[in-house]
């Protein structure tokens, strides 16, 4: 029973999101395609009659028969190309409208496991790459009401003829059972091949891109590259090749079973005709076995119409799973105690017993981290790579929540703040930063959508983070279009791109907290020294307003010593912490790899 209401929740899903698109267009397309297909029984009838009237030499008979027959198919005809037409904007609407949904529904997550974990990531492959299926859902549940309606008239008219006939389509169930069994043999290489096809698209990416291009020719990996993919989708391939001759064998094995049926129709209506002759009109003997052969044409229209309904509840169903999934982790996130976040920071942050390991996997990334960040701080993380600063990140920035401990703002879990709320008060620049393919004011503006449109607030945070020279070499300055999504789009270097994600997390000026996790890794150490000076300063004007909190990420040891405190991680848990000069004199880890970093400048 789960099964079918899953079934008919997915078709009620898309046709809500084609009447959602365009409410007219797909009241017209719904009757339009129901009802043309369903007037072809009665074609049949009409053609009975002037068989009949023929044969007994009544030409008004064949005069009226052959009116009806011919308004009756220009009228279904003309209804359903009108529908037809109709239905190709409608499925573009829809399709628009789908779109829009999975990238509010995506986007709108609050964490970011759907995107890290790969059984996640196959589901949001399928719903990309299938994604037009939800938007042909309208055509299946059309197709469904008019083969319904025709199958409904047909069994009328054969009964008049001889009620056995009605017993034909028993002979197409094993078809429509093997049907459906060839649709989950479908879905299971579908479901199978995701990972495959997605890596595949991974190394297309990966030639046809610029950011590998250098690489990928110095080590000579093109054709490498080349055979990678072919080998994958080779992979692929043959698996679809079973799953296609597996899909025939079943298929085959159903229609064999109507055949016979179907041979058995003609012969007791042939039979009939020729022993109760009076009873039985050689009208009667070409409507049975019109309709008899459309009865075939409507078991394989049916069973196309099934599997059709079938794929798209499945793809609607996965649409729902992301919507649930969705809905699930606003639920997870939503604040047990709600609490409105502090305009401003009097004890600072801290991180009680916090550990951590990715959902789904049993590796402890963080254990027992126990530090107060002080309000108004300039703290600095570094370790060894892999060690978990970044993933401290994600958690003040809360794309995850702890395993065990807690995060506390003013002695505050941050969990009861509302997170839309928690992120409006942070800012954040990334070392795998987004590359925003819009206006280059634009670029920096969205760090505050409020004040995307002030060039002078723009140029204020571009100069703040260092970047002021990156307009002035720009053909337009802020309102030059950046990126190959434009025509005359401007190419920008890595370095001129981190300005612009550094200048988009300066935009917001009072931040509780400022999160900076590799940001300058396309800059050279000088411009990176200079810069974390720069921030350090307007942290100090910021924190006496606000309390705030400047956290900074850098593998350059040069760089962080002038923070107030600087974490040293190492496999998940504090190693050491303190000041430059307080860590220096302890003459721990820190002060080796400082020695040793120093050691390769000289």
């Amino acid at each position: 029973m789960n099964g079918i209401s899953q079934f008919f929740r997915g078709l009620a899903v898309q046709l809500g999101l084609a009447f959602k698109a365009d409410p007219w267009r797909a009241t017209f397309v719904v009757f339009g395609m129901s009802i043309g297909p369903a007037t072809s029984p009665l074609t049949a009838l009409f053609m009975k009659y002037l068989v009949d009237g023929f044969l007994a030499g009544d030409s008004s008979e064949v005069t009226r028969a052959a009116v009806f027959t011919g308004a009756l198919s220009a009228a279904a005809t003309l209804l359903i190309m009108l529908a037809f037409n109709q239905m190709v904007p409608l499925i573009e609407k829809t399709g628009r409208l789908t779109t829009e949904r999975l990238i509010k529904v995506t986007s709108g997550i609050g964490g970011l496991e759907h995107f890290e974990r790969p059984e996640y990531a196959d589901k949001l492959e399928v719903i990309q790459t299938h994604r037009n299926e939800l938007a042909g859902g309208v055509h299946v549940v059309t197709g469904a009401i008019g083969i319904c309606l025709q199958v409904v008239l047909t069994a009328g008219l054969l009964a008049q003829v001889n009620p056995l006939l009605l017993l034909l389509p028993l002979f197409a169930i094993p078809s429509m059972l093997t049907g459906t069994m060839g649709e989950r043999i479908r879905q299971s290489y579908l479901d199978r091949a995701a990972e495959r096809v997605r890596q595949a698209r991974h190394f297309f990416e990966l030639s046809t891109t610029s950011a590998p291009a250098k690489e990928l020719r110095v080590f000579g990996l093109p054709r490498h590259l080349v055979d990678r993919h072919r080998t994958t989708w080779d992979s692929v391939l043959r698996d679809h090749d079973r799953m296609a001759w597996k899909m025939i064998a079943v298929n085959s094995a159903g229609w064999l079973s109507f055949a016979i049926g179907y041979g058995f129709a003609i012969l007791l209506v042939v039979r009939q005709a020729i022993s109760e002759p009076a009873t039985t009109s050689v009208g009667d003997v070409v409507l049975a076995l019109s309709l008899a052969a459309r009865v075939n044409q409507l078991v394989l229209q049916f069973t196309g119409v099934l599997l059709g309904a079938f794929r798209a509840s499945k793809m609607a169903n996965r649409y729902l799973w992301l919507v649930d999934y969705a809905a699930e982790q606003a639920e997870q996130t939503k604040p047990a105690e709600p609490t409105p976040v502090p305009d401003r920071l009097s004890q600072g942050i801290r991180l009680e017993d916090v550990s951590f390991k990715y959902p789904g996997t049993e590796k402890v990334v963080l254990e027992g981290v126990d530090i107060l960040l002080p309000a108004g701080s300039t703290i600095a993380v570094v370790g060894e790579n892999g060690a978990g600063k970044s993933t401290l990140m994600k958690l003040l920035c809360r794309f995850y929540e702890p395993t065990e401990g807690c995060i506390t703002a003013d002695g505050t879990d941050i969990r009861n703040f509302d997170m839309a709320e928690w992120r409006q008060r942070i800012s954040a620049g990334f070392q795998d930063f987004a590359k925003l393919e819009m206006l280059a004011r634009e670029v920096v503006g969205v760090g505050e959508l409020s004040a995307m449109d002030d060039s002078e607030a723009v140029a204020s945070a571009l100069d703040r983070a260092g970047g002021s020279d990156v307009p002035v070499k720009l053909p337009q300055g802020l309102e030059t279009p950046i990126g190959k999504s434009f025509e005359n789009g401007a190419e920008l270097s890595g370095g001129q791109w981190q300005k612009l994600a550094l200048g988009r997390a300066m935009m917001r000026l009072s931040p509780l907290l400022l999160v900076l996790d590799e940001p300058t890794s396309a800059l050279d150490a000088h411009t990176e020294h200079a810069l974390f000076e720069r921030y350090a300063g307007m942290a100090a004007a910021t924190a006496a307003a606000t309390g705030a909190i400047t956290v900074l990420v850098s593998h350059r040891f040069s760089t962080v010593r002038m923070a107030d405190v600087i974490m040293v991680v190492q496999e998940g848990g504090l190693a050491e912490v303190g000041s430059h000069s307080e860590l220096m004199a302890r003459g721990g880890l820190y002060a080796e790899l400082f020695e040793l970093q120093a050691r390769a400048y000289r």
